[in-house]
């Protein structure tokens, strides 16, 4: 629980500076890349999670890594973050970061599977349901799974708006074998 607290409070901290010097979209383009790196890099999080391994050879190894491909205000942030030695933390700071700046720009990000690929059409009018329903911006995470027949099933945080053919199917199996005269 105490490191959570601590990495809202790194995040709060890199967010309110971002605002401060109008830079969110880079600063939040520039945590994307670092935090996916981290999560499809175990060997580079092992590295700075490493008690033995020292800051000035973490931050060179980031700098090595990211300097070229991040801002100054972003990299001067990760070498804050080590200096702290707060490194084991990063990760979690970035995505509470990530998950801050949604927040505060009113996005969400909707995880959808569709039987088939959506066509530009149809992602366009369920954009709109789904914004009109959750107030938000929306931003969509596709993924295809045939099983599902038809429909889509979207799942935002917790809630999950199944509207897939094959759960209507299973809805109706039940009712049959419920007994129930309704099919409604």
């Amino acid at each position: 629980m105490r490191s959570s607290k601590v990495a809202i409070r790194y995040a709060n901290s890199l967010l309110e500076t971002a605002i401060e010097n109008q830079n969110l979209d880079s600063v939040a383009a520039d945590m994307q890349l670092v935090a996916s790196t981290l999560g499809s890099n175990p060997l580079l999080a092992k590295v700075l999670m490493n008690p033995v391994i020292k800051s000035e050879k973490k931050i060179s190894i980031l700098k090595e890594i990211f300097e070229s491909r991040i801002g100054k205000d972003s990299m001067n942030f990760l070498v804050f973050v080590v200096n702290k030695s707060r490194e084991n933390l990063l990760r979690e700071i970035l995505l509470k970061f990530l998950r801050l700046r949604d927040d505060h720009l009113g996005i969400i990000k909707v995880n959808v599977t569709t039987a088939f690929e959506f066509s530009d059409e149809q992602q366009s009018l369920l954009r709109e349901k789904l914004e009109a329903v959750l107030n938000k911006k929306i931003e969509f995470i596709f993924s295809v799974n045939p099983e599902i027949i038809g429909g889509f099933v979207a799942q935002v945080d917790d809630v999950v708006f199944d509207a897939s053919l094959k759960h209507q199917l299973e809805l109706i199996k039940k009712q049959f074998l419920s007994g129930s005269p309704s099919l409604n």
